[in-house]
């Protein structure tokens, strides 16, 4: 009998990997990747990343921010790989996709306690602990085998792909660096549209054809959170000029006005060759986006290295199939982590596989599972998923409107309530389960909170200066 196997080596199933193994447990990883693709990957690489490149905010008083910094203390791979592949992002940690991936490929494949095997897992197995991390994009027999288990159907939802384009072929004399809120100018390139640009373009998206998805995908629905820009665009012609294309903090520099709309492009990797379309996520059909594109001004003679694309992805109905340790409920031996559990988001996922190989080690050792502490944001975000009305259940980023008990105050005051109490609730879940964490882990996670006064300190402050003036 295997007592543990790990299903999928994404971002969930990496993490899970790293912290079963740190903590000294043998076990089988099972990726199917090279052998079998998925429609969106492209490498054998874990951890790859097939949307964005961009894991969200670092500033720890925002939601994506706070969970990086619950992450660090509990000595994410995920978040160490993100630190270690880094590229300037602005406020967003962004970073260079093959870099970030081989370091995490080269950091399991060098523990001796993980045991890779490539190959396709058709039926979840029936022996032992097992972690379902096999990701938003699980083959058709296993998810059938899921399903089985559950006795859910799945919920799906379109998760569409932004286009990449050679830097080489902008022109860089119609577009500018700028970030809208000023923290790296060198991360963002804009291209700025007149309101006759704007309308052209606009008229075109609303009307360009699409790629018409295969009978099994015809009914799924789309995530609000990752419409496709054309999608967005048909809801009104300046929907567009209020998400993605917004010109509000970035004035065109030859005029020192901001622009009717304007087109950002990030950096896709450290050398800068490479960038992405902002919120450009489509299903247009490839020479569609090659014609549309181009008529945003310093794209008319784009080169794409990649072309928006759409996949179909699945998650369980997490209020009906698992608790808020990600154990499926009706065979609490079996977890399901990632994105796959109804969470939304890189980092998010990471998290999910944290959780369910904590857990998965506590059953190893005779122990029941715990969750993380309700205040914490990842608590927040598990509770959520495991007690939301079932009827409406979509995937879910963490926000600060998960968290719970929180006391009527100031935007600023509630923020630095919630993240205060959340490190610091994290830190006393450590000593309270100290079976799963080293002395030495609990120490470093106490000296990471001894900068929280500073950086509150640093935030009231801030933002005094902002209500002043």
């Amino acid at each position: 009998m295997n007592e543990v196997i790990v299903i999928g080596a994404g971002l969930a199933g990496s993490e899970a990997a790293y912290q079963l193994a740190k903590r000294g447990v043998r076990f089988k990883l099972f990726e199917m990747r090279p052998v079998k693709l998925t429609p969106a990957h492209k490498t054998g690489l874990f951890a790859e990343l097939v949307c964005s490149n961009s894991l969200k905010s670092m500033e720890i008083f925002n939601s994506h921010g706070l969970l990086k910094a619950e992450l660090k203390r509990l000595d994410s791979l995920i978040l160490k790989a993100a630190e270690h592949a880094a590229i300037p992002g602005g406020k967003a940690l962004v970073v260079d996709r093959e870099k970030f991936s081989r370091y995490v490929t080269e950091t399991l494949r060098s523990m001796p306690e993980i045991e890779v095997i490539n190959e396709e897992i058709k039926t979840v197995p029936s022996d032992g602990i097992v972690i379902i991390a096999s990701g938003p994009l699980t083959s058709d027999a296993l998810a059938m085998s899921i399903m089985e288990i559950t006795g859910e159907e799945y919920l799906s939802f379109y998760d569409a792909l932004s286009p990449i384009v050679d830097a080489e072929s902008l022109d860089m004399s119609k577009l500018y660096f700028k970030d809208r809120y000023g923290w790296d100018d060198s991360s963002y390139l804009n291209a700025p549209m007149s309101e006759e640009e704007y309308d052209r373009f606009w008229e075109a998206l609303v009307t360009a054809e699409v790629h018409k998805p295969h009978d099994f995908e015809a009914e799924s629905k789309y995530f609000e959170g990752c419409l496709p820009i054309e999608e967005m665009a048909k809801r009104g012609r300046d929907t567009l000029r209020f998400g993605p294309l917004k010109p509000v903090g970035l004035p065109d520099p030859r005029t020192g006005k901001e622009p009717f709309a304007v087109v950002q492009l990030r950096r896709e990797n450290a050398e800068g060759t490479a960038y992405s379309l902002v919120g450009f996520q489509t299903q247009l059909t490839y020479p569609e986006q090659r014609r549309v594109f181009r008529m945003i001004p310093g794209l008319e003679k784009a080169v794409f290295l990649r072309y928006g694309a759409v996949h179909r992805n699945t998650f369980v109905n997490a209020p009906r199939v698992l608790t808020e340790t990600l154990q499926i409920k009706k065979s609490p031996k079996l977890f399901i982590a990632g994105q796959l559990s109804g969470s939304e988001g890189y980092v998010e996922a990471a998290t999910g596989g944290l959780l369910s190989s904590l857990n998965a080690f506590r059953l190893l050792k005779g122990l029941s599972p715990v969750p993380f502490h309700r205040h914490t944001i990842s608590g927040a975000l598990f509770r959520y998923m495991a007690y939301a009305n079932p009827r409406h259940f979509q995937p879910m980023n963490v926000n600060f409107g998960l968290m719970s008990d929180v006391p009527k105050m100031s935007r600023t005051r509630r923020k630095v309530f919630m993240v205060e109490r959340a490190l610091k609730s994290l830190i006393r879940w450590m000593e309270e389960h100290s079976e799963m964490f080293s002395e030495s882990e609990i120490e470093r996670a106490k000296r990471l909170n001894e900068e929280l006064p500073n950086l509150i300190k640093a935030y009231i402050e801030k933002f005094g200066r902002k209500k002043a003036r």
